[in-house]
């Protein structure tokens, strides 16, 4: 699978935690569907979560858009909406990277 890491995009880093009143199957079974859902999104290289070690209710997604257009139409597309709707997880942070430039 290509995931245009060496190429120019947006880049997102943002760690979500399951909530404690949710299941961990619950929402694995939500994080893994979306992980799929967004990796179906035109525009969408890449879309990983990553489980803490030991305490298995936190991740760590990782995400590479084409554009800005791209990012933009991810937070749009229902799948999204859902996700974050459903409220099963809380965002604790995220960080919204570029690549770093070449020297010209």
């Amino acid at each position: 699978m290509d995931y245009k890491l060496d190429q120019a995009g947006i880049f997102i880093t943002a760690e979500i935690h399951i909530k404690d009143n949710v299941s961990l199957a619950q929402g694995l079974a939500a994080i893994r569907q979306f992980c799929a859902d967004m990796n179906s999104e035109p525009g969408c290289s890449l879309a990983m979560a990553t489980q803490h070690k030991t305490n298995p209710k936190q991740f760590v997604f990782w995400e590479r858009y084409d554009d800005q257009a791209a990012f933009d139409a991810h937070f749009a597309a229902p799948h999204t909406q859902a996700f974050i709707n459903a409220g099963l997880t809380e965002l604790k942070q995220a960080f919204d990277y570029q690549r770093l430039a070449t020297e010209e």
